[in-house]
């Protein structure tokens, strides 16, 4: 502005018919004004004097010419721009610098644009639908299969077992026996409905039992220490009579010697060696 004040605040030379700067309601001429108060740019390290435009951002200042993007130097004036370590970028160029990949299109999420994360992984909204009806999942529940996701209908339309004791859906995990699917908690012992997942079991008309229930109603009992005898883990066992005996337990009713593999006599309910068969 051309001065109607009579001098320069700081070098006190008279500013009639000359520009001048006003700061805190004082007249300064504009060399005294920029060699004063003028903010070097970031870019050109230069004074913005004060008939320059000067742009500003977080404590920092350019000439209206310097302000451009540190990697294409396109002009990021009145443009929307980003910054990197205090590096200024273009959204274009930023994005492709620094943005994520889209999961499904690996196209740039652009900044400012709505995405998805899921196991680390980000999609652009529009992206992360259902694989079978491309409905958007959003926030719901949703099944991943083959690196696809599925929203919990079109999954279980499409892929779900369901259980053989309960008949509902099974979504996750499950127990396959005599070829059918169970969910982990309906796969218990027909006889207590202790959950058998993991446990040793045996199977009796289709049934899954544990190994006490099993013992206890269908185990036949050794004839000499009279416990059930249930042949788990490849245990042996000798029959003989309508009567059965762990192989440990079938010895001499009076020498007690092993009769395994063996010549035996019988004399009312004892087997005997024939050592002491013949006493």
């Amino acid at each position: 502005m051309t001065s109607n004040h009579s001098d320069c605040h700081y070098c006190l030379q008279s500013l009639r018919g000359r520009k001048y700067a006003l700061r805190e309601e004082n007249a300064y001429c504009v060399r005294c004004y920029d060699s004063l108060f003028a903010n070097p740019c970031e870019e050109c390290k230069q004074p913005i004097e004060c008939d320059s435009k000067d742009l500003a951002y977080k404590g920092r200042h350019w000439h209206e010419r310097c302000f451009k993007c540190t990697k294409c130097s396109r002009s990021l004036v009145e443009k929307p721009f980003a910054a990197k370590d205090e590096l200024l970028l273009c959204t274009e160029c930023y994005s492709n610098e620094y943005s994520s990949k889209c999961f499904h299109c690996q196209k740039t999420i652009m900044p400012g644009s709505r995405k998805m994360e899921f196991k680390g992984s980000s999609w652009h909204e529009s992206c992360f639908v259902c694989q079978y009806c491309q409905q958007p999942l959003g926030t719901k529940p949703l099944i991943t299969k083959d690196n696809e996701n599925y929203c919990v209908p079109c999954f279980e339309k499409q892929f779900a077992h369901h259980c053989y004791s309960c008949k509902k859906v099974i979504t996750s995990g499950g127990v396959a026996y005599h070829d059918q699917p169970w969910h982990k908690e309906c796969f218990v012992c027909a006889g207590c409905k202790t959950q058998l997942s993991g446990q040793r079991f045996v199977s009796k008309d289709e049934y899954p039992y544990c190994v006490d229930c099993f013992s206890k109603f269908y185990a036949k009992k050794c004839a000499a220490c009279k416990k059930p005898i249930t042949a788990l883990g490849g245990a042996k066992f000798v029959s003989f009579e309508e009567r059965q005996w762990h192989e440990e337990c079938f010895n001499c009713a009076r020498c007690s010697v092993s009769l395994v593999g063996q010549g035996f006599l019988t004399k009312q309910d004892m087997v005997l060696c024939h050592e002491c068969g013949s006493l």
